[in-house]
């Protein structure tokens, strides 16, 4: 039973380094099950979720060798299986890009439908859309398994998604590269990770054109090379550490970012108050000038504001005068976390998918993560809050951010990590 302990009202100064990006890191592992020679990735975040993805390849078969905490060495030439059903599969969100992957690969896949934060629906309809006109049968086994079949027939094919879908377009794409004949993919998602992923299968030899725009086109290929390839740093992690300056409002330095990526949540910080300079690859972010203005948010697919920062600008909002309105327009229940911080004092009513800030003051209190993004939410809160805030269930947030502890007391926080002994395994002990 591990906690994280904040003693908060402390403004955060200094420099904080951004690791790669979580959400890139899961689709391009998987993508190496695509390739035909070995393949090192460096700047990988040090998250559970890697380790998890990185321990999948290896139970198929894979050699994969941690070079140092950001480098894996990944070879993909000993998988003899389509198979990944295996208990770590259902662990997290992003192993259903083995189904792609493996697609690609053996023209068959058989994957655990995923499990990951539970805030909300996650269908994978568009998924299946995708490789049903690309020649696959699929079958639900149990309720809990896919299993692909493309090995009669397996070639590229227009495919328009109903909605715009991140994973559908990252999982049709992995499935492309290795597809016969031109794979078209219309109202294609457009997130930087997106752009990663085919950057990454482009230089083993992949033909993709159109990533970041709304139609993407690929072209079948037969043979993919071994590369190093480094992964873009996490825009996620940037906007956490950017809200919990304007939060606490201090003044820190971003670094290892990609500014254009941050083009929404810096717009938004702007609007509040804060003075934004952006480099090349860091931004500074100075919420100690002026008090802060209440602003309304709405999400959306990129290049809106993402939906993965919500719940840390809400834990923003509720520190700043005035009443905030937030729209989650992507999905349909990421409001979990609000009673965790109605806990710690804050006023927000949930009224659908809208959340309505009245801004005031936080005091500590014992709450909890009831995902990855609420749980950097319940950082920031506690980071603000008065008192010694208590976090449980960070799991979740060692899910997505690398060194978590580490990084926040660099800046300056008086935060730390516990353990406390299991009461229930005490008894059994003795």
């Amino acid at each position: 039973m591990e906690r994280i302990v904040i003693s908060g009202g402390k403004p955060l100064y200094g420099e904080v380094t951004v690791s790669g990006a979580k959400n890139a890191a899961v689709a391009i592992i998987p993508g190496v099950v695509l390739c035909d020679e070995p393949c090192r990735i460096e700047n990988i975040p040090n998250i559970s979720d890697v380790s998890l993805i990185a321990n999948i390849l290896r139970d198929m078969g894979a050699m994969v060798r941690r070079v140092d905490k950001n480098t894996l060495d990944i070879d993909p030439r000993p998988i003899n299986t389509y198979e990944a059903t295996e208990e770590g599969v259902r662990k997290m969100r992003a192993s259903y890009y083995l189904l792609g992957a493996l697609l690609g690969r053996f023209h068959k896949a058989k994957v655990a439908l995923p499990g990951g934060c539970n805030f909300g629906v996650r269908p994978i309809d568009q998924h299946l859309k995708g490789f049903q006109l690309m020649g696959a049968k699929n079958e639900l086994i149990n309720g809990a398994i896919i299993d692909l079949d493309a090995s009669a027939s397996f070639h590229g094919a227009r495919i328009y998604f109903d909605t715009v879908s991140v994973g559908s377009t990252i999982n049709v794409m992995l499935a492309a590269v290795k597809a016969e004949g031109q794979t078209i993919i219309e109202n294609a998602a457009k997130e930087p990770h997106i752009v990663d992923l085919a950057n990454f299968l482009n230089s083993m030899g992949a033909n993709i054109r159109g990533a970041g725009t709304d139609v993407i086109k690929i072209r079948g290929v037969e043979y993919l090379h071994g590369v190093t390839y480094s992964i873009i740093p996490d825009q996620i992690e940037a906007g956490t550490y950017m809200a919990a300056a304007a939060a606490t409002r201090g003044k820190i330095t971003v670094r290892n970012i990609t500014p254009k990526h941050l083009e929404s949540i810096s717009s938004k910080l702007r609007e509040m108050g804060c003075e934004i300079d952006e480099y090349d690859e860091a931004v500074i972010v100075d919420a100690t000038k002026r008090p802060l203005n209440r602003v309304n948010i709405k999400t959306m697919p990129h290049p809106g504001f993402p939906t993965d920062c919500q719940p840390q600008f809400v834990a923003l909002l509720t520190t700043v005068k005035g009443t905030s309105i937030v729209n989650e327009s992507v999905w349909d229940n990421r409001y979990q976390y609000v009673s965790e911080l109605v806990r710690m004092g804050a006023n927000i009513s949930v009224e659908g998918r809208l959340a309505i800030i009245e801004g005031g003051t936080l005091t500590a209190a014992p709450v909890k993560a009831t995902d990855l993004r609420a749980g950097a939410a319940m950082l920031i809160a506690g980071l603000v809050a008065e008192g010694t805030t208590s976090i449980s269930n960070i799991s979740y947030i060692e899910r997505g951010y690398s060194d978590v502890v580490t990084k926040f007391q660099a800046l300056g926080a008086d935060i730390k990590k516990i353990y406390i002994p299991d009461p229930d395994a005490v008894a059994t002990t003795a």
